[in-house]
């Protein structure tokens, strides 16, 4: 899984009186968890953009003066109003130790029902999969290649490799479902059968 690198310098002062004054400074108050103690950090704005604006999925390592600790994203508060980021918390990783996070799911191959004019619904965006750090995947592949019209791909016929998915075995991933005009081109072709029939009697 790739990796993004945030510096950030650590904070003493978590008051609300401190808190206000970082973001008032265009900076994002935060902190780390997993560690024996919680580390308070600040960073700039910034510095999250290809972190929280994206679909993908990445490991961080938060550079706070030269010491730098590897973790995901756990939580993250946004203003109600203004959508700007309040607040981070993140989760420190062990090279050890499995870790469990969402990732997105990408659609591989061709679908035999879509190109008969079935709709491809994506059920699952993103899944949750649990690995050590190391084996942690940029996303899951679900290949659509033997999905026929009406049919589901389940999160049990999903390959993985060194990695667990962490999810229901009826959990459905994709489907395809039959389209309004597949589903009037299907009737109109069983009422010609059927008038081609009662003309040979």
């Amino acid at each position: 899984m790739k990796s993004i690198t945030i510096k950030g310098s650590q904070r003493e002062s978590v008051g609300k009186v401190a808190t206000k004054a970082i973001r008032n400074a265009g900076m994002v108050p935060c902190v780390i968890y997993g560690g024996s103690q919680p580390i308070h950090f600040a960073a700039e704005i910034k510095a999250f953009k290809s972190l929280v604006y994206t679909p993908n999925a990445h490991t961080v390592a938060i550079d706070l003066g030269g010491k730098s600790h590897t973790a995901i994203l756990q939580d993250i508060q946004f203003h109600p109003t203004s959508d700007a980021i309040l607040h981070i918390d993140f989760f420190e990783i062990a090279d050890d130790k499995e870790i469990t996070m969402e990732v997105p799911v990408k659609v591989v191959g061709t679908s035999p029902g879509v190109l008969l004019g079935g709709v491809l619904n994506l059920n699952q965006r993103r899944l949750k999969v649990k690995a050590l750090p190391k084996n942690l995947p940029d996303f899951v592949e679900a290949n659509i290649s033997e999905l026929q019209m009406g049919n589901k791909l389940y999160v049990t016929k999903l390959e993985t490799k060194n990695f667990k998915l962490i999810h229901p075995d009826n959990t459905v991933v994709a489907q395809v479902k039959v389209s309004r005009a597949a589903l009037k081109a299907a009737q109109e072709a069983a009422k010609a059968e059927k008038g081609g029939a009662k003309k040979k009697k």
